[in-house]
């Protein structure tokens, strides 16, 4: 997953925070969900939009302040994507039968 965040860094921005907030969203879906879970990346209009999506349809626990959660062990993923990205949410979905949620995050270019 690495070596395609890297492409990033020629687009202007840090291509360790887009790995760090995929791997955070990922982590979380597969961490928190019961079932399958699967990455999205968009690149459009100087923005790179870094997606996980999970078959659980309720949303994602809202993100604590990160540095309350400086030296907890878990709980700092949202708070890390939150603190990272120039925008993120949720949404739920629902396709084909199939139902789940998408939690995004954007990153504009540098």
């Amino acid at each position: 997953m690495y070596d395609f965040f890297s492409l990033r860094s020629f687009f202007g921005a840090s291509s360790n925070s887009s790995a760090l907030l995929a791997t955070e969203l990922v982590s979380n879906a597969v961490r928190h969900t019961k079932g399958p879970a699967a990455l999205r990346v968009r690149w459009a209009a100087g923005v790179l939009r870094v997606g996980a999506w999970d078959a659980d349809p309720g949303p994602p626990e809202p993100p604590g302040k990160l540095d309350a959660l400086a030296d907890a062990e878990e709980g700092r993923g949202l708070a890390l994507v939150r603190a990272c990205a120039d925008l993120w949410g949720w949404q739920p979905l629902a396709r084909g039968g199939n139902r789940g949620k998408y939690v995004w995050c954007d990153l504009a270019a540098a």
